[in-house]
């Protein structure tokens, strides 16, 4: 049985299998976090998302991310008013303030792989879903929504 929130852990953990639709879209591989290893200041996991598919506009309340991704590409709007644009391809990696919005769009021909860092140890706790502004669901809006919890 997984260590809780609550467990203190004694010695390391190891984490195999399970996954998880986040709220934000995307399919998350459990990973480290709090209810899986006992973490408490960080949370790391792999995050899938398909061809021409996106996330949900969301921040990270109060939390720093990081992200490399590993396999295919991925367009980021992010900022303020989620209109700062960047690409990513494999090798690269994107520091994400606290409370920064963003939304990641996969408009590649492969999943996209990527290895996300996180100082909320509760995985989708910090998550805080957003309303787009309208110009930018035109651009994106008819790609489908990854799955999502």
């Amino acid at each position: 049985m997984a260590p809780g929130a609550d467990t203190e852990v004694v010695g390391c953990v190891v984490v195999r299998g399970g996954q998880y639709d986040g709220k934000q879209g995307g399919s998350f591989a459990a990973g480290v976090s709090a209810q899986s290893a006992g973490a408490r200041s960080l949370c790391l996991h792999q995050v899938t998302l398909p061809p021409g598919s996106r996330g949900r506009p969301h921040l990270h309340a109060g939390h720093e991310s990081a992200i490399l991704v590993v396999r295919g590409s991925v367009e980021v709007w992010h900022g303020e008013k989620l209109d700062e644009h960047t690409v990513l391809k494999s090798g690269d990696y994107l520091y994400i303030p606290p409370d920064t919005p963003h939304v990641p769009v996969n408009t590649g021909a492969v999943d996209m792989v990527a290895v996300v860092a996180r100082t909320d140890p509760d995985e989708q706790e910090g998550v805080r879903l957003i309303d787009p502004p309208q110009w930018l669901m035109d651009r994106i809006g008819s790609l489908r929504e990854a799955a999502r919890g």
